[in-house]
């Protein structure tokens, strides 16, 4: 019989952040400590090249302030840091989400200062408040939601999960997700992404710093892109990394994302009429709610942002999509059927949160 492994104490096993407890919060702690219960939620969060750009910071006994991580910023993909505000607003919907499941009133104001472009909100613990009915669900869709780069089933997704996810966007005032479920245009956008894809992988400098974020799951950041999210091993993420800064791999990758997004039951843009910090934070928190309700009728979902990321197709995928507003993020969206998707790598709770000095 096999022996069990035995463990090495000077690498201790991690706690399992998507896993996190919702009796850590409980309504007697102090503010302070609920609102540190609420950001083990807001860390479950995507973003763009799983860097995590976000940090909390208690600047108070009951407020808790969100700001961008500009060191995790991404200067080649992201020049404006578009996707890093996105990042942190989907950081932000689930703290604000998981305050509503467990019963905490929060006011949030969103930029409060424009002297300091890094706050991106304010926030304020204001005691109990009746739990929303859907809480459960979104603290479960929290945990289970999964992006993934594999093909999903052919099935068509249902009428009730695209309205489902229009509402949960359309929460936040101003976003729309709008979906693409035609074949004609379908392909037009396909095309767009391979286009998308030839453009970055032939920039040296963008895959020098996609190059930078791959990582293996068991490097000690916790955070970055798995080469499992490539197709190959996760132990074999520096292998991974080395090839695409060495290599302009650029019509095989096109080749693939075309075929995803054509093969993909839907396709659906999230737009805003403008294109302001504003803005971008209300996608964050719209992206984020549609994946949850996404992610609890059953369905998957992963990014093909590349007609967003290169400037020149932008207005292009507006156009295609018949969009009257400006395209913040593109989904592909269906439903997986394969072996269970291992979650990305997450830094904890205490690792992004400090306090006022």
């Amino acid at each position: 019989m096999d022996r069990p492994p035995t463990q090495d104490r000077r690498h201790p096993p991690r706690p399992d952040i998507w896993a996190p407890d919702p009796a850590a919060f409980r309504p007697a702690d102090p503010p302070a400590e609920r609102l540190r219960a609420l950001v083990a939620w807001a860390v479950l969060a995507p973003s763009t090249h799983n860097t995590q750009p976000w940090r909390f910071r208690l600047a108070a006994a009951d407020r808790l302030e969100l700001r961008a991580d500009r060191g995790r910023a991404l200067p080649v993909v992201d020049p404006a840091q578009r996707a890093l505000v996105i990042s942190c607003g989907a950081a932000l919907a689930n703290l604000r989400l998981a305050a509503a499941a467990l019963g905490e009133a929060l006011v949030v104001e969103p930029l409060p200062d424009p002297a300091d472009p890094d706050l991106l909100a304010r926030i304020r613990a204001c005691g109990p408040r009746t739990p929303a009915a859907e809480g459960a669900g979104w603290l479960a869709a929290m945990t289970a939601r999964r992006t993934t780069r594999f093909a999903f089933a052919p099935e068509p997704v249902p009428a009730s999960a695209r309205a489902a996810a229009i509402l949960a966007a359309a929460a936040e005032g101003g976003v729309s997700l709008h979906w693409v479920g035609d074949a004609g245009t379908r392909h037009a956008i396909a095309r767009l992404v391979a286009e998308g894809d030839r453009i970055q992988m032939a920039d040296h400098a963008f895959r020098t710093e996609l190059a930078a974020w791959i990582r293996s799951r068991h490097a000690p950041g916790r955070d970055g892109i798995s080469a499992a999210a490539f197709g190959m091993p996760d132990l074999l993420s520096f292998v991974g990394a080395l090839a695409i800064r060495t290599f302009d791999m650029g019509e095989g990758q096109a080749a693939r994302d075309q075929a995803l997004a054509e093969g993909s039951p839907a396709l659906a843009v999230l737009s805003t009429p403008g294109e302001s910090r504003r803005d971008w934070l209300a996608t964050g928190q719209a992206m984020q709610r549609a994946l949850l309700a996404l992610t609890s009728a059953g369905l998957a979902a992963s990014f093909l942002n590349q007609p967003i990321e290169v400037p020149a197709l932008r207005p292009r995928l507006a156009a295609a999509a018949r969009l009257a507003g400006t395209p913040q993020l593109l989904l592909r969206i269906g439903r997986y059927d394969g072996p269970p998707l291992r979650p990305a790598s997450r830094r904890p709770a205490e690792e992004v949160l400090g306090a006022s000095g």
